[in-house]
């Protein structure tokens, strides 16, 4: 077989030549992938755009949410007795609380043991939660009985721990250590009453209430059976709020008062919560909807401009949507909104437009229009569905923003529009790249050819001068 090599031939630069001339094929290839890379450059801004607006939208719309504007914020005059907190439905006023007792959990202890390796016995135990002082013994609403398998393998007072522990019965159990052993304690995982709990023993040497094997551990009031010691008897807390007496399992009083939750912190003391707006929420709620409008706008400038002196475009520079979008945003800030008499404008509570096109806080102005709280509320979040032009500037603002970003929305609709720009991109070029492929073939058959004639043609061309050079030496002979 013979061995070929374009350029042999004739030594003629055959890889060059088609290198050049492929470079040249793939101009259009090149063109797309510079329009590519705009596409994908246009499509990240819009990627930008849409992120700044989703922001802006979340502001505007907890501008419009009744929690906002009913926040309040509880104070106590010692957090030390009881702390509080208030939620956006807890009415201003002041709570005089007096705390009589405090809410705690049952403990029980068995006797001393060893070590926490000593065997205890086998059997089951049983551990229920409930009021079993009470006549008739009261178990807890909701709760059932929880039946732990004492095997003899795991039966010493640490296995044990850990089998409780394991069952999430409502019960805690640990080892406690000193100079005279170890013993078992028991706690309930909750304060209150109905968090007390007995344990009943099915023991494995047949008698289910002695104190010696697994029936050391049992304890029911009920029964008069108390073979652990408790140090702490279960019990409720008990209170008063402006007079009126409250008891309750849990320290945290979530319910007795609407919208407010106490904490009861130290037993035979008092203080008073006084509850008002939390205008410091509100003003952080209108901040940040400033800083998402201000972002918005100065993103939407940024990719829409064209800055003659650097002769720079931003990626959306003579795209509509961009425009349109810049513009419409800045006219929703504009005109008179709400239904309140006293504000009509954003200025007129301290958001100015600067000559940037950006909201500037005049923060004493805000301060005092937040203590306006039912006319500030107006002025962003009223509803008039009847008239648009009484609704409030959020409820503009949520109502353009929904429809620029949801699934039809403009950016929604120029993404895909992109998209698909995009994929017909990519397909334009494995078309182009199949092209040059089978031209640079072409390419380099016909050029090998002439490589290797003109290697033919150069042979002859030798051959032909040296049988001249012999002819001319032989007459120079004779």
């Amino acid at each position: 077989m013979a061995i070929s090599s374009a350029g042999i031939g004739s030594g003629l630069d055959v890889q060059s030549i088609v290198s050049q001339l492929l470079t040249i094929e793939r101009a259009p290839i090149r063109q797309l992938q510079t329009e590519a890379g705009r596409l994908q450059t246009q499509l990240s801004a819009f990627g930008r755009v849409q992120s700044a607006l989703s922001t802006l939208r979340d502001a505007s719309l907890k501008l419009t949410q009744n929690d906002t504007w009913g926040a309040a914020k509880a104070t106590s005059s010692d957090s030390a007795n009881v702390s509080a907190t208030a939620t956006g439905s807890a009415l201003a006023g002041n709570y005089n609380i007096t705390v009589t007792r405090l809410a705690v959990a049952q403990t029980l202890a068995t006797g001393n043991f060893s070590n926490a390796s000593q065997n205890i016995g086998s059997g089951v135990l049983r551990i229920e939660l409930g009021n079993f002082d009470a006549d008739p013994p009261v178990p807890k609403s909701g709760a059932s009985a929880i039946d732990i398998t004492i095997d003899p393998s795991e039966s010493s007072l640490s296995a044990i721990r850990d089998k409780i522990n394991n069952a999430s019965a409502g019960v805690v159990a640990s080892v406690v250590n000193d100079v005279s052993g170890s013993r078992l304690v028991l706690r309930s995982a909750q304060t209150g009453l109905e968090n007390g709990f007995r344990i009943t023993a099915l023991d494995d040497d047949g008698n289910d209430t002695n104190a010696s094997g697994l029936s050391a551990l049992a304890f029911d009031p009920s029964a008069s059976v108390t073979n652990l010691s408790r140090p702490q008897t279960a019990q409720n807390a008990l209170a008063s709020i402006n007079g009126v007496n409250i008891e309750s399992a849990s320290n945290t009083l979530n319910d007795a008062v609407e919208g407010l939750s106490l904490t009861l912190r130290k037993q035979g003391t008092d203080a008073e919560v006084k509850v008002e707006p939390d205008t410091e929420a509100l003003k952080k709620s209108v901040d940040d909807f400033v800083k998402a409008y201000n972002e918005s706008i100065k993103l939407l400038r940024e990719q829409t401009r064209y800055d003659p002196a650097t002769k720079q475009a931003g990626p959306l520079q003579g795209d509509r949507s961009g425009a349109a979008m810049l513009s419409q945003l800045r006219g929703l800030f504009n005109g008179n909104g709400g239904s309140s008499t006293v504000f009509t404008r954003l200025a007129d509570v301290g958001l100015d437009l600067d000559t940037d096109g950006l909201i500037k806080t005049n923060a004493t102005k805000l301060d005092a229009a937040l203590t306006q709280g039912t006319e500030l509320k107006k002025l962003f979040a009223n509803v008039d569905t009847a008239n648009p032009a009484n609704e409030g500037f959020a409820k503009r603002f949520e109502g353009w923003l929904k429809l620029s970003l949801d699934s039809e929305g403009t950016i929604e609709s120029r993404t895909q529009s992109l998209q698909a720009r995009v994929k017909n991109n990519e397909q334009a070029q494995e078309r182009l790249e199949d092209r040059v492929a089978r031209t640079e073939q072409r390419l380099l058959r016909q050029y090998t050819a002439l490589d290797t004639r003109m290697g033919q043609l150069s042979g002859l061309s030798n051959y032909v001068t040296q049988q001249m050079a012999l002819i001319n030496n032989n007459s120079n002979n004779r």
